[in-house]
């Protein structure tokens, strides 16, 4: 059985699955590995224009896998402290595998996102949920710390500092309702079904664009939350806005299109 279900559910949108429900899909590196490396594969795949990361049997993602977290062979001769830094090294590559890819990632959270799987959800692009969706730093309950895989620069970043320390501390659950109102996620909907539905129709609107339009805004976008400062950035987006500019018939065709009354057709060319 694979623990990684892939689907073209639309047109160039990619549906990824984290596939072992009776463990809550829970970060065990025969399901992470995989994970990445299905991610790494579609990242070049020119095809693809948007992912939808979710998860089956109504969890997203229950974090640590505290039943059977599996074993590999770079563990091999290591002593225990060896071993946890080899792991933890594993599970970063996914979350920093999510951050890199070229397209935008949805996350459609569609149940529990606990611990590593809270941090999953916020190295996507968009996140959207369902009612059912839970949110919780749980390392702190397991007397840990609640930093982890990123979590501690992904969320401030996204809801700021003070509703960050606050869920971060207490490890207390956030609901999907709570989500959106803080801002975890963009929208929260009723049901799975619809939580799928709302995510395909933000992937169909992205993928009207031009493609090196998203992904340089993509970049952009990861690259303002680490801008030194507002004028070295607009320099930054400058160069970028006048690399598709310069390069390609794109703002014609917009012009075009506008006058034709139709929808354009972005070439990249």
């Amino acid at each position: 059985m694979s623990y990684v279900k892939v689907t073209s559910p639309q047109p160039g949108i990619k549906l990824v699955t984290l596939n072992r429900p009776e463990r809550m899909n829970a970060m065990a590196f025969d399901v992470m590995v995989p994970f990445r490396e299905v991610l790494e594969e579609i990242s070049f795949d020119n095809t693809v224009r948007v992912v939808v990361i979710t998860g089956a049997g109504g969890a997203f993602c229950s974090g640590a896998d505290l039943e059977d977290p599996g074993w590999l062979e770079i563990f091999d001769g290591l002593t225990m402290a060896g071993i946890s830094r080899r792991a933890m090294r594993v599970l970063e590559d996914v979350v920093k595998t999510i951050h890199d890819l070229h397209q935008p990632v949805i996350a459609a959270v569609n149940g529990p996102a606990i611990g590593g799987g809270f941090c999953l959800a916020m190295a996507c692009d968009i996140r959207l949920c369902s009612q059912q969706a839970v949110f919780r730093a749980a390392g702190i309950n397991n007397g840990l710390t609640s930093a982890e895989l990123g979590l501690s620069y992904l969320l401030p970043r996204a809801i700021g500092a003070a509703a960050s320390n606050e869920i971060m501390l207490t490890g207390r659950d956030v609901s999907g309702q709570e989500a959106e109102h803080k801002g975890i996620v963009s929208r929260c909907v009723a049901s799975e079904k619809d939580l799928l539905t709302a995510s395909y129709e933000v992937a169909a609107q992205i993928s009207k664009h031009s493609r090196l339009g998203v992904e340089l805004s993509k970049q952009m976008l990861h690259a303002g939350l680490e801008a030194g400062s507002l004028y070295s950035h607009m320099n930054h987006e400058g160069h970028g806005q006048l690399f598709v500019r310069m390069t390609t018939q794109n703002f014609e065709e917009a012009i075009r299109a506008r006058k034709e009354g139709r929808p354009p057709k972005f070439e990249d060319q």
